[in-house]
């Protein structure tokens, strides 16, 4: 996700493999996947080799889990949907310190302790009744939530660097779709709102996934992203939120990581799902499709997107994102005039379709442009701001989309995510004046270092 020299490996950890021409630094003309590969350190390819399996319980439960509290336990939507934002709000109150842990702990053990939160989470909320029970549940979960982001994401940063890091988050992305996707599908198959334990089933398979990266972590990454070196004397002090916060890319990059959280990532588990269901009117087995068509996009476009916009500036390309969200959004809109018909099911696919597609653009440019503005010694902070702007727009959409939907107000809550998308477009714009070429993607050529 960055360009700044990453630090050196943790004792008894591989050294990064030699970068082959093209994967970092200078232009990019023959950028192959099998290239990216073999230009990745050990430590990365561990990573990359396991996630789409770590991520297929997750993938099980995110379509389902409003559907699961509201349908099959009883809890009514407009108390579902603040309890769907109450995992970002833990997420977003535990996010500052965890920012502050990665950057005095090291990364993996942080990242552990949240992984094990996620554990506990999934399997509290496969055997939850009742309202207080979901209520720990989704704290759980939020405070796995809270700890992976910043300190997932400057572990990466912390194993590549330069160009080779902006594709490791986009191919990294895809694979997590991947295992999304296929837990999507399995799950619609299987999940059944008159047989409880079709939930409780997915959720403790959740459980069971996030085992995987664990022992990854405790075994062959163990010594990766540990405890970072003393500050060498002179070095000054670490930054601070607030100096952080008084930088004017980062408050552009916040504000616009804030909206487009709550105008995509915040509405997949609880404005997309209830809208299908309610306004659209398809089935359970219709959303998994869906999902399953958003990860099938992903996983056949990343690599190709990668490629395309390797070199361009990093906010023209999230204005392609933004194009392809209002399409999307616009056309989830419309089932609304055919619902229950085979014509809005198809809407609820398409849907997907263009969302993955934006999504595709969102992974290489946004968490490369927040750690691009990093250092090695305070990017655990950095991340932990982005990752609480990321969270406050996942606390606000279930709460708007439980409220709007909840009275019919289907058209309204389309209306304000495409509003919310035309201000995403002007905070791009603006971004782009207060950044470096180098931090917004374009690099110069061989012949001009």
């Amino acid at each position: 996700m960055t360009e700044t020299t990453a630090p050196p490996p943790g004792p008894g950890a591989p050294e990064p493999a030699a970068t082959p021409p093209g994967t970092d630094g200078g232009e990019s003309p023959s950028l192959t996947l099998r290239g990216f590969w073999f230009a990745l350190p050990t430590p990365g390819r561990w990573l990359l080799s396991t996630t789409a399996i770590s991520t297929l319980g997750r993938g099980m439960t995110l379509p389902f889990t409003i559907i699961y509290m509201s349908e099959v336990r009883g809890v009514d939507l407009d108390v579902a949907g603040p309890l769907m934002g109450l995992i970002a709000l833990v997420a977003v109150v535990v996010t500052a310190p965890v920012g502050v842990l990665t950057d005095r702990l090291g990364a993996r053990p942080v990242v552990v302790s949240g992984l094990v939160a996620q554990v506990l989470g999934a399997v509290v909320m496969a055997f939850a009744t009742t309202v207080p029970a979901f209520v720990v549940a989704v704290s759980l979960l939020g405070i796995s939530f809270g700890v992976g982001w910043p300190a997932f994401n400057a572990m990466i940063a912390s194993i590549v660097t330069g160009r080779l890091r902006t594709q490791f988050f986009g191919v990294n992305f895809a694979l997590v779709n991947l295992g999304i996707g296929v837990g999507g599908v399995v799950a619609g198959f299987l999940t059944d709102v008159d047989r409880p334990v079709t939930f409780t089933a997915i959720f403790l398979v959740d459980a069971v996934c996030v085992l995987v990266p664990i022992g990854l972590l405790l075994g062959p990454l163990r010594a990766v992203a540990g405890r970072p070196e003393p500050a060498q004397p002179g070095a000054g002090p670490t930054t601070g939120y607030l100096a952080i916060l008084r930088r004017p890319a980062v408050l552009w990059i916040t504000a616009l990581t804030f909206l487009s959280s709550f105008v995509g990532y915040g509405q997949m588990e609880a404005g997309f799902p209830a809208f299908a269901r309610q306004v659209s009117e398809v089935s359970t087995r219709t959303i998994g499709f869906a999902f399953a068509a958003n990860t099938a996009v992903i996983v056949a476009m990343q690599f190709l997107v990668l490629r395309r916009i390797d070199g361009h500036r990093r906010t023209r390309v999230f204005l392609g994102l933004v194009a392809l969200w209002v399409l999307a959004w616009s056309v989830l809109g419309a089932t609304d005039l055919v619902a229950g018909t085979l014509a809005a099911a198809a809407g609820v696919i398409v849907f997907h379709v263009f969302f993955g597609l934006g999504e595709t653009m969102l992974q290489p440019t946004v968490p490369a442009i927040v750690n691009d503005l990093a250092s090695d010694r305070d990017r655990g902070r950095y991340n932990a701001v982005s990752a609480m702007a990321f969270q406050v727009g996942a606390v606000t959409a279930p709460v708007v989309a439980g409220l709007l939907l909840d009275r019919a107000l289907g058209g309204v809550f389309v209306g304000v995510l495409l509003g919310c998308l035309g201000v995403v477009a002007v905070l791009a714009l603006a971004l782009e004046r207060t950044v470096t070429p180098e931090v917004n993607g374009v690099h110069p050529s061989p012949s001009a270092s």
